[in-house]
């Protein structure tokens, strides 16, 4: 149960939970007494939904809570720790891997990780948990997986499928205290409200329960059909379906036939416009919306009837309907995804669906370069990160198609803010890398991909790595990646002190000038501005910076605005301007930053604010807020050390010398506990966060009664996640265990419960 798997989320608010009741209490057991516990199962039996459901119940013993991490959406083995490190909420920038950034985000920490759906993953899940148990000693890891990880130390747990009743059961009141007849009556009243369980019934709904096997995903999706079924009629159907798939040419192992049955079953009560949808829509690793159902089936559908095929398999329970940022979408079930892929495969039409994918993601990233600059830059952060995990799989396929390695390079290159945000700048670097070495050494946009590789190894300080590429780059020049290679000269440059750097920032400058190119001209602006205020021409980098900011306020975008405050606050507090205009311009940026939760950016601007303190001398200030940005730079997984290292070192010696290091430890320590809201708030406040100001709603923790407390104030999951600075996902992870811990389905309830908790508070 995955705050990062819209359908997992989105599930377990449409349908109530059924039975388990032993197992959760056994696995609870097995949590308070093992560091890494594995729940197996077959497909379809309800792994996923008995961990998320005994973790939410956990998270009191757990002090610095409940990490949950869903696997299914990758296909990519090397990318296991950065969806790690994703899932946590950390960024992969300067010189540290995504594995050393989890592993010193965890160390210290007692913490519970479930890793869901580790099945096709296993060797890798197996690698990646016996490292963190090793360094990470107060960690507790529960997997879920189709088979035990074969890890020193585990504990697997099997999951068994529900109750049936014998066949002897004669009456309503029997068979309904089996779980199976209790999970399928409520799925069908779901769908009928009217449907109930008569005596009538009775015989037929054990014969369909036995013949499931009890298994969850296989006992909901025969009580969808009750709409135009009787339970006779779909006990007769599942009959024929299993006597065909145990006498048929293929074998499945004993618990999955009842599965398999179930499922093409389903498959063949579709029309033929249904299984197509089906089939095609599986190549998606993630939710997708209608557009992208749309393009997928475009060689096999006319377009009007995409609609029509979703809908059906909407109806059927095939797929479920998701909330996104922009709409509707619609996830496959894991097991219904693998049959649909089979589908695909046996038509022969897998790799022409999946070059529709990648088309479709080539496209949308087209389209997100585009329009990034401007208004609409966190609408389209939105969409790009529902849509990551088909990104990569677009990526990864047009790398394996050697024809297609160009289409690999045009999307790593095209929106590479989008990546630097999310954290995700290693990740970036590899397919930027993977894309280059399979691309012919003539091929159209190969030096401009070398100049933006050279770029992100300096975002990481790899100067030599940088200088690679850049010689790469050179050396098979053209006209297009001309610019480019002067931005990555000057950032190089900026990083290493070394001489040119304003002339190849100015250069870049000037030719994307020339072409219009507002966007790509804004960072090595910056750098100008930072290089001209360097060698003492404030007025010089004063006029640049407010150039950039007019540019970013008349296309209203925010993000770059507050790139150009920074800039302003660099050289007015590091270079012997005006402190008072610096400072203002920093905090101006930090409130852009934290109103879109942008940790990384924060981090910086807070930073800088320590530096002014620092010059003013108000050392305590500085201590405070230098321990502030401590804590984001540690959320982050960054240290200052790109392009602020030397401002940031001189004032953090300057302060720890004029407190000594015992106070400045002190003063610290309060600064990492303080909110960065804190900093913005009015200066009687003091800017110190009162410990304790949150009431703790047993059986909630802390943390969880701060955002149920929000919840109650009618703030959004984005919200509360720009108020507490913390991943969104980290927010929506800690609203799923609220709902899970009160039994229940929305945020009404939640809201509702918190003021009769709170009568006194409005």
């Amino acid at each position: 149960m995955t705050a990062d798997d819209p359908g997992v989320a989105e599930r377990r608010e449409l349908t109530s939970y059924v039975g388990r009741a032993e197992d959760e209490r056994e696995l609870r057991r097995l949590l308070g007494k093992a560091r890494l516990v594995t729940l197996t199962g077959p497909g379809g039996v309800g792994k996923t939904r008995l961990a998320g459901r005994v973790a939410s119940s956990v998270t009191r013993a757990f002090a610095d809570g409940v990490a949950v991490v869903g696997l299914a959406e990758l296909r990519d083995p090397a990318l296991l720790t950065r969806t790690l490190a994703d899932g946590l909420g950390l960024h992969d920038t300067a010189a540290r891997s995504a594995g050393d950034t989890v592993l010193a985000h965890l160390r210290e920490r007692r913490m519970l990780l479930l890793l869901d759906n580790c099945e096709h993953l296993v060797a890798c899940c197996a690698e990646l948990v016996t490292s963190l148990l090793r360094h990470c000693p107060n960690l507790v890891v529960l997997a879920t997986s189709r088979c035990s990880l074969g890890v020193a130390g585990e504990w697997v747990m099997s999951t068994a499928p529900l109750a049936v009743p014998p066949e002897s059961a004669r009456t309503v009141e029997d068979v309904l205290s089996y779980d199976s007849v209790r999970l399928f009556a409520d799925r069908a009243a779901a769908v009928l409200p009217s449907f109930r369980i008569t005596e009538d019934d009775v015989a037929a709904v054990v014969r369909l329960c036995r013949q499931l096997d009890g298994l969850p995903l296989a006992v909901e999706l025969a009580a969808a059909r009750v709409r135009a079924l009787s339970p006779g009629q779909i006990a007769d159907r599942m009959s024929a379906s299993l006597t065909l798939l145990t006498t048929g040419a293929r074998s499945f192992p004993e618990r999955q036939r009842s599965l398999r049955a179930t499922v093409e079953w389903s498959h063949s009560l579709c029309t033929d416009v249904e299984q197509t949808v089906w089939a095609c829509c599986s190549t998606f690793a993630a939710p997708f919306d209608l557009g992208a159902a749309e393009d997928v089936c475009e060689g096999s559908l006319e377009r009007g009837a995409v609609l029509d095929g979703v809908d059906g398999l909407v109806d059927k329970s095939v797929l479920l309907r998701v909330d996104g940022t922009a709409g509707a979408r619609y996830h496959l079930l894991e097991a219904l995804r693998e049959f649909g892929q089979e589908r695909l495969a046996g038509a022969g039409e897998a790799d022409a669906v999946a070059r529709r994918h990648c088309d479709h993601h080539a496209r949308l990233l087209q389209r997100a370069d585009d329009e990034w600059f401007g208004a609409r830059r966190d609408e389209w952060f939105a969409c790009l990160s529902e849509r990551h995990a088909d990104i990569r799989a677009a990526l990864s396929w047009s790398l394996r198609t050697p024809e297609a390695a160009v289409v690999a390079l045009r999307m790593a290159t095209s929106v590479i803010e989008y990546w630097v945000a999310r954290g995700a700048a290693w990740e970036l670097r590899k397919w930027v890398d993977r894309a280059l070495a399979a691309v012919a050494p003539d091929a159209p946009g190969r030096a401009r991909g070398q100049a933006i590789a050279a770029l992100c190894a300096a975002l990481h300080a790899d100067l030599p790595g940088a200088r690679r590429r850049l010689a790469h780059a050179e050396s098979g020049c053209d006209d297009e990646a001309v610019p480019y290679i002067h931005h990555a000269r000057a950032f190089v440059g900026m990083l290493a002190i070394e001489p040119r750097t304003l002339e190849n920032a100015a250069e870049a400058v000037r030719i994307f000038s020339e072409r219009g190119a507002v966007r790509p001209r804004l960072h090595p602006m910056f750098i100008q501005a930072v290089a001209l205020g360097f060698r003492g021409d404030l007025a010089g980098a004063r006029q640049l910076l407010e150039s950039m900011r007019s540019l970013c306020e008349t296309a209203k975008d925010d993000s770059y605005r507050s790139m150009a405050l920074f800039g302003l606050g660099v050289v007015e507090i590091s270079m012997g301007g005006d402190l008072e205009t610096g400072e203002r311009a920093i905090r101006e940026a930090l409130e852009i930053d934290l109103r879109g939760a942008d940790v990384l950016s924060a981090a910086y601007r807070v930073d800088g604010l320590a530096w002014a303190a620092a010059r003013r001398e108000d050392w305590a200030a500085a201590a405070r807020l230098f321990g502030t940005a401590a804590a984001l730079w540690d959320r982050c997984g960054a240290e200052p050390d790109v392009a602020v290292s030397l401002a940031h070192r001189e004032a953090l010696k300057l302060t720890r010398d004029a407190l000594g290091a015992a106070r400045f430890e002190e003063v610290f320590a309060e600064g990492r506990r303080q909110n960065p809201h804190r900093i913005l708030a009015p200066a009687a406040s003091g800017g110190r966060e009162a410990p304790g100001d949150v009431p703790v709603l047993p059986p909630l923790t802390r943390r969880e009664s701060e955002i149920a407390g929000l919840v109650a104030a009618g703030l959004s999951n984005r919200e509360i996640a720009v108020r507490l600075v913390i991943a969104q996902r980290t927010a929506e992870t800690h609203l799923q265990h609220i709902l899970n811990k009160l039994d229940f389905v929305n945020r009404t309830q939640v809201a509702v419960w918190v003021k009769e908790q709170r009568p006194g508070q409005r």
